[in-house]
């Protein structure tokens, strides 16, 4: 409890003597980059990978003749818009942005980076970890989007190239039953993720004490803290808007 309580004096300090909205804009955009731009490669490979997977594993446990071949495509659709693309891709991005944030703000600390902007009469929280938050909230959702289409393509390369299916079969198979309230589920899941990940990260890092080898300790505290409050939010967030 009293490291929740630190953390959520953490957040409400970052709102204290702001800079102004001009130096925010350029931070926020340099961020932009490092979380969104830099992060495309991986998000493309697990996603499209993780979207042929499920669709050859489909086609394998479909042994009845009962069962109409577009199911494949229904399923593998269901799966990457609601778990694949916004949990799996948050908790890789988690490793990625996640220790990335904590090891560079625990560098920071341990140099003493940012006891010069206290001096300077900056507030570091505000300065540093706010353009990243929002950065995050920013990006991940715009991954998560590009994650769902690479997922539901490499399905499609897999069970057409694969002969599991038809290339008519699969499309009809994601246009039959769609609910459009799954992609919105997905994108709220992507946001409060995104926000996790980069406030927890921040936290650990911000509060790094001694040297690189506690900067590395603090980043690996970040993943695993991210990874864990991913799948409890995974969980009460289906349980609030689906349950």
């Amino acid at each position: 409890m009293a490291t929740f309580g630190r953390y959520l004096f953490f957040m409400a300090s970052m709102f204290v003597n702001r800079e102004r909205f001009s130096v925010y804009m350029k931070l926020v955009i340099e961020e932009c980059i490092k979380i969104g731009i830099n992060s495309v490669f991986i998000v493309s490979i697990v996603s499209s990978f993780m979207g042929a997977v499920t669709a050859v594993q489909t086609a394998f446990n479909l042994i009845s003749p009962l069962i109409p071949l577009y199911i494949i495509g229904q399923i593998a659709r269901d799966i990457v818009i609601l778990e694949l693309a916004p949990t799996v891709i948050c908790i890789v991005l988690a490793g990625k942005v996640g220790s990335n944030i904590a090891g560079e703000l625990g560098t920071m600390r341990i140099t003493e980076q940012v006891d010069a902007l206290e001096v300077m009469g900056i507030n570091s929280a505000s300065y540093l970890v706010l353009p990243k938050i929002v950065a995050a909230m920013l990006m991940i959702p715009m991954l998560v989007v590009l994650a769902g289409f690479l997922g539901m393509m490499g399905g499609y390369l897999a069970g057409t190239l694969g002969q599991l299916l038809t290339e008519t079969e699969y499309i009809k198979g994601i246009r039959t039953d769609f609910n459009s309230f799954t992609v919105t589920f997905a994108l709220i899941k992507a946001v409060v993720f995104a926000f996790l990940i980069s406030s927890i990260s921040a936290f650990k890092g911000y509060y790094t004490s001694g040297g690189a080898l506690e900067v590395g300790q603090s980043s690996t505290q970040a993943v695993t803290s991210s990874c864990i409050a991913i799948l409890l939010g995974d969980y009460f967030l289906a349980q609030l808007l689906m349950g």
